[in-house]
């Protein structure tokens, strides 16, 4: 029985060899394709990618993300020591959804694009790919960040293998002028179970606990995102009030954006984003907004 597995999986992997080697190697971007985007996705074309550019990136400003100013300084330091071309580590931002752990890093671009930095978005799908990605930027003078949104990963899935890889522990030097800042909503990117500390079927539990766990440590820099506070919430309604020159006062604004954190929720940088917007558009048909900055 195990001789007919065995020879079952061999068959699948020689098949799974002859299927990769049919996709065609990625092309090598044009130089000045850097030079004119600063920001860029990652999409599968046919049976390689391309470097997709994003002529119209939204350039977040740090200065609308309030309340995470020691996350965002040792993000933006560490950002800085790569971009000067000095050691610098991959960044997990993990944490609550919506406090702005994509919005911190979207923000980098606008201060450092002009030094060479590039940002380019790698969805989760596509992690398998990581090598030939690395392979067509190490030459290039330039710094690229791989954005990697929102990831997490089911047991069933292998494409973490490769992103484990590319941070620590392949055989690969990974590129000096390539790093990775992924967000996650879970500070493990791997499900753990009660049985995994100490369940029957598995001889040494601790063992599967830190396997689970490692991903999560290769990455250097671990910057965690935690519930807002009540008066992080408000402060963030009225700095983006002021900026759209809402005509409304504070007392009036604070209860209805505490009322719409409740049907949202919770409070969040998000929540008060979809708050203006909405009062926006409301004030705006009362003439009551200004809208000095959208």
């Amino acid at each position: 029985m195990a001789e007919h597995l065995l020879a079952r999986l061999e068959g699948l992997l020689a098949k799974g060899e002859r299927l990769l080697s049919r996709f065609d190697p990625p092309e090598t971007p044009p130089e000045e394709l850097f030079s004119r985007y600063i920001a860029f996705r990652w999409e599968r074309e046919g049976r390689s990618g391309v470097f997709r550019a994003i002529s119209h990136p939204d350039l977040i400003d740090h200065r609308d993300l309030l309340g995470i100013d020691g996350t965002l300084e040792a993000l933006n330091r560490n950002t800085r020591q790569f971009v000067k071309g000095f050691p610098a580590n991959n960044v997990l931002l993990w944490g609550e959804r919506g406090n702005g752990k994509s919005s911190a890093i979207r923000g980098l671009l606008q201060p450092c694009a002009a030094e060479g930095l590039r940002l380019i978005e790698v969805r989760k799908e596509d992690l398998w790919q990581l090598h030939a990605i690395t392979a067509l930027l190490r030459e290039l003078p330039y710094r690229f960040i791989l954005f990697c949104d929102d990831l997490s990963f089911d047991e069933s899935e292998i494409s973490y293998r490769e992103l484990k890889a590319i941070l620590d522990g392949g055989l690969e030097v990974r590129p000096k002028n390539v790093l990775i800042y992924a967000t996650s909503n879970r500070r493990h990117l791997l499900p753990e179970h009660f049985t995994d500390n100490g369940g029957a079927a598995e001889i040494h539990p601790q063992e599967a606990v830190s396997e689970k766990i490692s991903l999560s440590d290769r990455f250097g820099l671990r910057l965690g995102f935690y519930p807002m506070q009540r008066d992080v919430y408000l402060e963030i309604i009225r700095h983006l009030a002021e900026r759209r020159g809402l005509r409304i006062g504070r007392e009036e604004l604070e209860a209805e954006a505490e009322r719409w954190g409740l049907r949202q929720g919770g409070r969040s940088g998000r929540a008060a984003r979809q708050f203006i917007d909405d009062l926006s558009g409301r004030l705006a048909l009362q003439g009551r907004a200004d809208f000095l900055d959208l």
